[in-house]
């Protein structure tokens, strides 16, 4: 499976992350973003509340069953090996995390999901890589700008980098041309604003604004 996910990630290019958003409205959103040609989502848990993690990854089983491969479902903000687990269990598809954890990467690998740990230094780059990562995400990136990612990815060409972090539809053609393969793209693109109003036809609108941007 994960190969086939890590050949859908480099043609799709985008990961939209939607933080945040009530369980009730994920199905809604998704639709929105799948209208709008997003065809990668990955939902967040929230590292302050523990106990919304078990609702968190039931939502990442409801989206994988709801969209049944129409849309890859993934789990973001994940720090633990627990929640590899727990996600797995959930047939989520993808591990997205902000930092670098040599366990996490290992045992997402071992479960069959792709593995997207973050990663800021070129030390960090390579010790994801080397662990196992499928891609590296630079994160975050958007205040050290294109200019940084050129910087760190001429010597680490053989790495797979995603852009995260403050990337947008002005800037993301930007980051793709210093060196990434994608971007994760949150409330540049799933505002919570726009949820909590139900204004889902702006989600569908964003995600063609950005995929026009890289495309």
């Amino acid at each position: 499976m994960s190969k086939s996910i890590i050949d859908e990630i480099l043609e799709e290019k985008v990961i939209a992350i939607v933080r945040g958003a009530e369980a009730s409205k994920c199905i809604d959103i998704v639709e929105a973003l799948y209208k709008g040609g997003i065809r990668f989502v990955e939902i967040t848990y929230n590292q302050s509340k523990p106990e919304t993690w078990e609702e968190t990854a039931a939502t990442i089983g409801k989206l994988h069953d709801a969209f049944e491969g129409r849309v890859h479902i993934g789990a973001g903000t994940v720090t633990s090996v627990k929640l590899v687990e727990m996600t797995a269990k959930n047939h989520g598809e993808y591990i997205i995390s902000p930092d670098t954890n040599v366990e996490v990467i290992k045992k997402t690998k071992e479960l069959g999901m792709v593995s997207m740990p973050g990663a800021l230094t070129p030390t960090e780059m390579l010790t994801a890589h080397n662990a196992g990562a499928d891609f590296v995400k630079i994160f975050p990136i958007g205040n050290l700008g294109p200019a940084y990612v050129k910087a760190v990815t001429a010597p680490l060409n053989h790495i797979r980098f995603m852009a995260v972090g403050g990337v947008n539809e002005k800037n993301v053609a930007e980051f793709m041309a210093a060196g990434c393969v994608g971007a994760g793209i949150g409330g540049n693109l799933a505002k919570k604003a726009w949820i909590d109003a139900g204004e889902y036809d702006k989600l569908t609108a964003a995600a063609q604004e950005i995929l026009a941007a890289i495309r």
